[in-house]
């Protein structure tokens, strides 16, 4: 009871209210955006390449040190963190207003590089909400909170993608009109950010000042050049190189590559399916009001009470035995899809899928994400948080804009698509034994 009591903590509750602004972006660009692509009559091949635009999410870190370093408002008008997420939510309810503009046939690239403006965005936004997380949520708060940002996403993406399903099915809505509706909901996000999210004081900025005049003055020691210009390489070589320095420092260089492909391996058969699962759920015969029952609200129900679920037990099981049981069942999982393909449109078999899906996709994501956030430095969270959920990413956004043309390659037997999906996983559970060795060896 006491368990669940923490819940509801005001840390969390703000931990939550932003999962639902990480998840809700992947309903623009993800399941919507396939809907609308599918009723417009574009193939599996050119729904899949969309899937593409999700690399980005698997490169945020590239420019994730700008906002350890950097504010996006001025500091008088927000703090750090909200100053990004507030201004990337309008830039997206923006973008997501101009899809609505177009047709898909007719400027489908148009289309495209707004689509991928949004995933930037949203890349980016990852970033500071996932910071801020690691930042207020530290020891046996951890998997809690890991719990409350699993459970949020999937609010976002599951509950609010079930509306705009059920919209499109009952209502007279057509798609353009849907993204409208969304765009404004980014906006509202915005505001309620606003008003809600507080943040602590850290000493990030002394330790950036702190290196700078460091490097400054071993600069000035061996060249005799104007002042400026090795503070100026100074700034950047910091903001740069400090935290990920940092990260290798405290894990050593053996533990971080065998981690950083762990990540990249452990969810690759799960992305063969996201890309794909609305294209499939139609193809077999499932209608839009169905999905929006089942994948969509059934999902939610199941994820959200699974992820919590999955936080208690990530506590008694440990990160390794959780992530190589999550692993497992998520492989097993793929196989109850390849059943439906078999066997067509069955409501129940619909059922029992989502529901075993929800559990292991909520178990592992909630071990994973823990995981990582024991690795992470809270004095540069941003940085090296996105670093390792972007080999994550990585591992899932590179394989899911193939999805498509792997299903074509197999004639459109979406079976025997499910069952190789299923031994995708073996490489990242053997990676997984040699982290876990290399981690007690420099214990």
């Amino acid at each position: 009871m006491n368990y669940f009591r923490q819940l509801f903590q005001p840390s969390l509750i703000r931990i939550f209210l932003l999962g639902v602004c990480s998840g809700f972006p992947w309903v623009l660009i993800g399941s919507a955006l396939t809907g609308w692509l599918t009723d417009a009559g574009l193939t599996r091949s050119a729904i899949g390449l969309f899937g593409g635009i999700f690399v980005v999410y698997a490169i945020n870190f590239l420019w994730a040190p700008l906002l350890d370093r950097f504010y996006l408002l001025p500091k008088k008008w927000c703090t750090q963190r909200k100053s990004w997420i507030i201004t990337l939510l309008m830039a997206m309810g923006i973008l997501c207003f101009c899809i609505a503009q177009l047709n898909p046939n007719a400027n489908l690239k148009l289309l495209a590089l707004l689509a991928f403006g949004i995933a930037g965005l949203s890349a980016t936004m990852d970033v500071a909400i996932d910071a801020y997380r690691v930042e207020h949520a530290l020891g046996n708060k951890i998997p809690l909170a890991a719990a409350m940002a699993v459970s949020g996403w999937w609010t976002g993406y599951s509950l609010l993608g079930a509306f705009a399903f059920f919209l499109k099915g009952e209502t007279s809505l057509d798609w353009a009109e849907i993204f409208i509706w969304m765009s404004g909901f980014c906006w509202f996000m915005a505001v309620v950010v606003m008003l809600t999210i507080k943040e602590q004081a850290n000493d990030r900025q002394m330790r950036y000042q702190a290196e700078e005049q460091s490097l400054t003055q071993q600069s000035l020691t061996k060249q005799s050049r104007h002042q400026q210009y090795p503070r100026i390489i100074a700034r950047i070589l910091v903001t740069i190189i400090l935290p990920f320095k940092d990260l290798v420092a405290r894990h050593g260089m053996r533990v971080i590559l065998l981690l950083l492909l762990f990540l990249f391996t452990f969810k690759m058969g799960e992305a063969f399916l996201g890309r794909m699962s609305i294209t499939f759920y139609k193809e077999i015969g499932y209608t839009n009001t169905q999905i929006s029952k089942y994948s969509k609200m059934v999902t939610w129900v199941i994820t959200i009470v699974f992820t919590l679920i999955a936080a208690y037990l990530n506590v008694k099981l440990g990160a390794f035995k959780g992530l190589l049981i999550g692993g497992v069942t998520m492989a097993g999982t793929n196989l109850l899809f390849a059943l439906i393909a078999v066997i067509g449109p069955n409501e129940l078999a619909f059922f029992f899928a989502v529901l075993f899906d929800g559990f292991t996709s909520a178990f592992a994501t909630v071990v994973l994400v823990s995981f990582i956030t024991h690795l992470t430095s809270t004095t540069f969270s941003a940085s090296q948080y996105a670093l390792l959920a972007s080999m994550a990413n990585f591992g899932r956004t590179s394989v899911s804009s193939a999805s498509g043309f792997v299903v074509d390659g197999l004639d459109g037997n979406w079976a025997l698509f499910f069952v190789l999906t299923t031994l995708i996983v073996i490489p990242s559970l053997l990676i997984l034994v040699a982290l876990q060795r290399a981690i007690n060896a420099r214990d």
